[in-house]
């Protein structure tokens, strides 16, 4: 029989949803535990996913040694800690991103990866989508040649989430840290993750949480509270690397546009390609320009598969199998850009490393 792997999640949140049903779709793991500061919370996940052992505090949690590996759902301000306890108890970690809310955080979790031996993976679940694998590929083999630039936009006009997203001690952020990380570390993956020269960004607090509107739905929090706020509505940045590429950004949790906006897009030398909102290829030939459109099953990003793909590939580092994609190195580099960029908001100057 193949081997299994005993997995521990810490955090029975909204997200929590993604992790525990693409580990229920894997044969070669068995959800074993379930950790939550609200224990009903907790026994509601495992009633649901037939999980045997129950806790609320995740230090009692990590003392089971039969447990191989932790996810970690949890509030952002709670990522490092408890990353660490859990890579301090032997097991390797999917921590969902951002890694957690500073660089000192980080590196104290990169240290806690190196002595303990053990793999976190960060969780940019955007990295192991079909459509991402499919775009690597080519440009590994060079199809598009140097990739120079890059331009994405996360904009919700009315989605600010509230609960602990609206809450910067526990969030570290709003929509930058939220949504805007994804698209960031799509980009920043497919360019090939090079070091960051320096970041100049702008962070707005102009419109609130927006919980007057009415004839709009929109995903809140299970702790909604329409009466805390003190993250950004929107942030915007431009990124430039050492090898000479840049990248600009925005992303928002409100704002006064007609419509929702999702766009990722690399451009090179021998073509471009557009990941999102769909994913087409820019080329060029017998000096023709080229719209090619791919058939695959999935153009955008497939949330469930995307979630599936991430947690069958974790799966397979903690069985020896299989390298991850998204390393804590790769966390730590990102939190400098997040970082970097509140910081030039805040100072309202360019940030260099």
């Amino acid at each position: 029989m193949s081997k299994t792997i005993k997995i521990g999640v810490v955090g029975a949140g909204s997200i929590s949803e993604s992790h525990l049903r693409s580990y229920k779709e894997n044969s070669q793991a068995e959800l074993y535990a379930i950790c939550d500061l609200n224990e009903e919370r907790a026994r509601a996940k495992a009633e649901k996913y037939g999980i045997p052992h129950i806790y609320t505090d995740y230090n009692e949690m990590l003392k089971d040694a039969a447990i191989d590996a932790v996810s970690i759902c949890t509030w952002n301000n709670t990522h490092a800690p408890i990353s660490i306890a859990a890579l301090n108890a032997g097991k390797n970690v999917l921590c969902e991103k951002p890694l957690c809310k500073t660089v000192e955080e980080a590196l104290a979790v990169e240290e806690a990866v190196r002595k303990s031996g053990k793999t976190l993976q960060v969780g940019f679940v955007r990295r192991y989508a079909s459509n991402t694998r499919i775009v690597k590929q080519f440009i590994d083999n060079g199809d598009f040649g140097e990739i120079y630039y890059a331009k994405a936009s996360c904009i919700r006009r009315v989605g600010n989430p509230g609960g602990w997203f609206s809450d910067i001690e526990r969030s570290g952020g709003g929509p930058l840290i939220d949504v805007g990380v994804h698209v960031i570390d799509l980009c920043w993956y497919l360019m090939g993750r090079p070091k960051v020269k320096s970041v100049s960004g702008n962070t707005y607090r102009k419109l609130g949480n927006r919980s007057n509107v009415k004839n709009f739905a929109f995903y809140r929090a299970a702790d909604y509270d329409a009466n805390h706020n003190d993250v950004e509505d929107m942030a915007n940045a431009v990124i430039r690397f050492e090898n000479g590429a840049s990248l600009v950004v925005d992303a928002s949790f409100t704002l006064h546009a007609k419509k929702e906006e999702l766009t990722v897009k690399l451009f090179g030398e021998k073509g471009g390609i557009e990941v999102e909102p769909e994913l087409s290829i820019i080329t060029e030939k017998y000096d023709t320009i080229l719209n090619v459109t791919p058939q695959i099953n999935n153009l955008s990003f497939d949330f469930v598969k995307g979630f599936q793909d991430e947690i069958d590939h974790f799966v397979g580092v903690c069985l020896g199998e299989r390298e991850t994609l998204s390393p804590v190195e790769d966390g730590v580099e990102m939190m400098k850009i997040l970082c970097g960029i509140y910081e030039s908001a805040e100072k309202g100057e360019e940030i260099r490393f």
